[in-house]
């Protein structure tokens, strides 16, 4: 059962309708609704088409956070093949909101690594929400570290609010361990293409974005710090998190437009939520295309296309 965001309440409306015509066409065989239903059915479908096609920055955060949107273990289980999960950081501990082993897609064999949030609150408390902890970021860097050895391109699949603030993670070394992880991504001999699939949020994210190839789905985000987090800063209030969303540029559009990231992955109407296959197809396909266009450099030419892109990165805004 789809779950509806606030500005989805006018598809909701229309949507409960026809399963209310649905269900009163079932009770009693005389009524004939197939018109009536057919005329619902096509304007729900029309009113989601222009509600997606105009969602504000913010909208945008809310559909990237939506809980039924896939996540890594829906991403190893329909776009992936032959997964071998890979655990611990061989120091402190495993860390289940950062996980990753090997894969197989289209024939590819690649070491995937990614964030995992839950689906419910059980998986999502042992996930940790997706929010990764310095054992997480050095199992990451071992995971790339292994790639490399055995000549295995690296794909990453970003959905994160940010690395775990808390205490604990501090004392254990949390900045470090991101820090480190960025340099991993950075100096890698083999492919790396990481996706933002859903929040990509702070270092946390940057720490396993920062490949030759940066995809992004339609609807996702990426930035430096949650809207709710700056509005919180700049106007002492998360209720401004709307005009924060909008000020910091955050979407797949805007960041393509600055060259932060490298390609959209458009999503089924109405989200990836709705139909998570056929997302996770488009992604699995964007993907492999992108390591195709890889294959064939040297490190040396993978680790300076990385640099070139970081560095460019803000050099032609406006000021």
């Amino acid at each position: 059962m789809t779950s509806y965001l606030e500005f989805e309440k006018p598809v909701a409306q229309l949507e409960n309708k026809i399963a209310e015509l649905r269900s009163a066409a079932g009770e009693d065989d005389d009524i004939d609704i197939s018109n009536e239903l057919r005329r619902l059915e096509a304007k729900s479908a029309d009113l989601l088409v222009s509600t997606y096609a105009s969602l504000s920055p913010w909208q945008k955060t809310q559909v990237a956070r939506h809980p039924q949107r896939p996540h890594f273990r829906d991403y190893v289980e329909h776009g992936f093949e032959n997964f071998i999960p890979l655990g611990g950081d061989r120091l402190y501990g495993d860390d289940l909101a950062i996980m990753g082993g090997l894969a197989t897609l289209n024939d590819r064999k690649v070491m995937l690594i990614g964030h995992e949030k839950g689906h419910d609150t059980e998986s999502r408390i042992a996930h940790n929400f997706g929010m990764g902890k310095p054992e997480g970021y050095r199992k990451a860097i071992r995971l790339m570290e292994l790639a490399d050895r055995f000549g295995l391109p690296v794909v990453t699949l970003v959905d994160t609010s940010g690395a775990f603030p808390g205490i604990e993670a501090e004392e254990r070394g949390q900045a470090e361990a991101i820090a480190r992880s960025t340099e991993a991504c950075l100096a890698l001999g083999m492919p790396m293409v990481a996706a933002i699939v859903g929040e990509g949020g702070s270092g946390g994210a940057v720490a396993l974005a920062s490949a030759e190839r940066v995809l992004m789905f339609e609807h996702a985000v990426y930035s430096v710090i949650s809207p709710e987090g700056c509005a919180s800063i700049l106007w002492r209030t998360a209720e401004k998190a709307p005009q924060a969303a909008e000020a910091m540029k955050m979407t797949a559009q805007d960041l393509e437009a600055i060259n932060v990231i490298d390609r959209i992955v458009p999503e089924p109407t109405g989200g990836a939520h709705r139909d998570p296959a056929t997302a996770i197809g488009s992604l699995a396909s964007a993907i492999s295309e992108e390591l195709d266009g890889l294959a064939d450099r040297t490190p040396e030419q993978l680790r300076r296309l990385r640099e070139d892109r970081f560095l460019a990165i803000g050099r032609n805004l406006n000021r």
